[in-house]
């Protein structure tokens, strides 16, 4: 998509034991392994939610296929914030949230800072594009550098919910931009150009995902799932169209200054 907003991540076969447990210098961490019933290296690590021996990640016996990411500044040398999104679900079986029961939520998001100026509604709701088309419903939160201020972009971290089922989407992923009705031009372009035959977006993907480790063992996305892909795309297209057909003012236009 263009948009270099989550850290470089690349695939690898690591050791649990030579590799993280023998080596690491984190107390809390160490702690946190165990020995399988199976007999296999597994630890949980610490955080706020699932770090329990019930959720451990574990190798088999020790050796585990990872996604390692780029790590990101220190919070002390470049502080956070993070931000509850607008969007975000209610996660009760018996409450909805307001954007789920309000066709008109949008309007309130827009008079509400920070989405009120600058670009920050408009990079919610190319999230909102990047998670549809990856099928992520756990975007609760987002975050930002604070340094930037509301001059900034969003970091789009903790993809881990992202293609569960190929053969299922959830168009409520879309609601941000089906309910504003508003989206970058250079993103309405990029989705334009990956629908194309020649530039489709599972054989962009499947190019992509070529290069990295681990396609060697296996494919890190099955077919179904790069078809997947093109069907998403088209229904984000169709919401725009939309869009579009009600003549709200859809495109951001954010190429003038390359005009």
């Amino acid at each position: 998509m263009g948009f270099n907003r989550i850290p470089p991540v690349v695939g690898r076969l690591i050791n649990v034991t030579t590799d993280i447990r023998e080596t690491t210098t984190d107390e809390r961490l160490s702690r946190t392994f165990f020995t399988s019933p199976a007999g296999n290296v597994c630890f949980y690590g610490q955080c706020e939610y699932y770090c329990s021996t019930e959720h451990p990640v574990c190798g088999r016996p020790d050796v585990l296929e990872v996604s390692l990411a780029t790590m990101l500044p220190d919070l002390s040398l470049a502080p956070r914030r993070s931000w509850r999104s607008p969007w975000r679900r209610s996660y009760s079986r018996t409450k909805l949230a307001q954007w789920e029961k309000d066709p008109a939520y949008c309007d309130t998001v827009k008079t509400t800072p920070p989405y009120n100026r600058g670009t920050r509604l408009v990079d919610l709701i190319d999230m909102a594009v990047l998670d549809f088309l990856m099928s992520n419903m756990d975007r609760h939160h987002y975050e930002t550098f604070e340094d930037f201020g509301n001059e900034t972009f969003l970091l789009h971290l903790d993809n881990g919910r992202a293609f569960g089922r190929h053969s299922q989407d959830e168009p409520s992923i879309l609601a941000p931009l089906a309910q504003c009705c508003r989206i970058r031009r250079s993103t309405l372009l990029r989705l334009r150009l990956l629908s194309h035959p020649d530039f489709r977006l599972s054989d962009v993907m499947r190019e992509s995902l070529a290069q990295d480790p681990l396609t060697a063992m296996a494919p890190l996305l099955s077919e179904p799932h790069l078809s997947a892909l093109n069907r998403r795309l088209e229904t984000i297209l169709g919401v725009v169209q939309t869009c579009q057909d009600r003549n709200e003012d859809v495109v951001y236009n954010d190429l003038d200054q390359y005009d």
